[in-house]
């Protein structure tokens, strides 16, 4: 297993793999030739192109670089949990190119040095491009609106106010309303804190069974039914955050339907896990947003075959062991979640019956739409952001398997399958299984 970069300026000629590209309709079995850090080519070889390095990709697929909308990579502030260097590795060895980093950093994400920092962090380490969402309101206080024109010149693809409440309605009113004035998209975390009242589970019958203080379905839906008259009214571009119930899922199609400029995401654990994954207090279940029920897991897949949950992100939040030890509650919440974001996809694309070029769309063409970024594509004079897997190649999850510094996922001892053999970023091969 290598992850030291090649020369960008190298030519390389990927032979034989099946190639898969859904922002061009594009799933055949051809070469992709790279010069320059670019795609020159899909099929035919250019004229006088001569590949100064070869990638056999034989029963492998061929395609774009995953895209992925969440991943909090603990620098800067929580070093000890994971570092960019650290998780951009993990990402390149999950072949994800492209990384977007929520804004409730520490420091927070609400001035253009800390923008800098990170990008500048993430340029260092070489392995993958991070993208930072810039706060929507100082220090996430919910308060007062952040320097937004000032955030997007320093690169931030949108604003958010990450897991942190808005003090209210009009507030909420007043920062879409600046945010459009920018045409920045806004990053909302369905959640109405009043009603979630500080709960670490799913109100319902595992939560009363365990004794847990829960998080009602109405405190994601009342929130979506809000932020949806509030981006009617304001005329912004919105985008929802992992959502988690199949009623959310259902007010954000009908929005759509009616022209609302809204897309929505959901992370990969809630297409597997449900309430009664926690099974006697595990830690490793504890998310927020949390596991809803075995129907709210069948309807989210169902909304992102439908394409109404245009992205499947890994939510990816790295921990330290001591973060998941204690009573349940007291614990961390969050999963590690980059080594497994295409295997657990891969699997949810055969279970659901999704066909592999809607499932690859998913993880790419859709998220980097949402971000408005010219990634997750493969079209000629593109970025030569690659991911090459072999799907048949099976894997457990395990301490030794898992590239990221957080080892904190429900899906230990899990048998995956479907393995990246090598990652490009920018032209270069940034992993390599040989």
């Amino acid at each position: 297993m290598t992850t030291s970069p090649r020369s960008a300026q190298e030519r390389i000629r990927i032979t034989g793999g099946r190639v898969i590209d859904p922002a061009n309709d594009v799933d055949t079995v051809a070469d992709v030739c790279i010069a320059a850090g670019r795609v020159a080519a899909i099929g035919t070889v250019p004229d006088g192109f001569t590949a100064d390095h070869e990638i056999e990709a034989a029963g492998s697929i061929v395609c774009p670089g995953l895209v992925d909308i969440s991943a909090r990579l603990r620098e800067p502030g929580q070093e000890h949990k994971a570092t960019i260097a650290s998780e951009s590795r993990a990402a390149a060895t999950g072949g994800i190119t492209t990384l977007c980093c929520p804004p409730d950093t520490y420091p927070v994400i609400d001035t253009p040095a800390v923008a800098e920092l990170i990008r500048l962090r993430a340029e260092a380490a070489g392995l993958a491009r991070v993208v930072t969402l810039g706060a929507l309101t100082r220090q996430l206080g919910g308060e007062q609106l952040s320097e937004m024109a000032a955030l997007q010149r320093a690169g931030c693809v949108g604003v958010s106010n990450g897991l942190r409440p808005v003090a209210s309605t009009l507030i909420q009113r007043r920062a879409l309303e600046y945010a459009a004035t920018f045409d920045l998209t806004v990053f909302l975390y369905a959640n109405d804190d009043t009603l979630a009242n500080n709960g670490c589970a799913h109100e319902g019958r595992v939560a009363t069974r365990l004794g847990l203080p829960g998080i009602p379905e109405a405190a994601e839906t009342a929130a979506v039914a809000r932020d949806l008259a509030l981006i009617e009214q304001t005329g912004v571009r919105a985008h929802f955050c992992r959502l988690t119930s199949g009623r959310a899922a259902r007010m954000v199609a009908r929005a759509q339907y009616d022209g609302v400029p809204v897309t929505a995401d959901t992370a990969v654990p809630y297409l597997y896990l449900s309430e009664t994954d926690i099974g006697e207090f595990d830690s490793q279940c504890h998310l927020i947003p949390p596991l809803r029920t075995v129907e709210d897991r069948q309807l989210l897949r169902d909304a992102v075959q439908r394409g109404t949950l245009s992205a499947i992100c890994s939510d990816h939040q790295p921990h330290e062991p001591d973060a998941k030890s204690g009573p349940y509650p007291s614990t961390e919440p969050g999963a590690s979640g980059l080594d497994t974001l295409l295997p657990l996809s891969l699997r949810y694309g055969e279970e659901q019956g999704v066909p592999l070029p809607d499932l690859i769309d998913r993880l790419t063409r859709g998220p980097a739409h949402i971000l408005g970024l010219p990634y997750g594509t493969l079209s000629v004079g593109a970025s030569a952001d690659i991911c090459i897997f072999d799907p048949e190649r099976t894997w457990l999850v395990d301490n030794s398997t898992l590239a990221s510094n957080g080892h904190n996922t429900p899906f230990r001892g899990w048998e995956m399958q479907g393995r990246v053999t090598h990652t490009l970023f920018e032209g270069r091969v940034v992993y390599s299984m040989v």
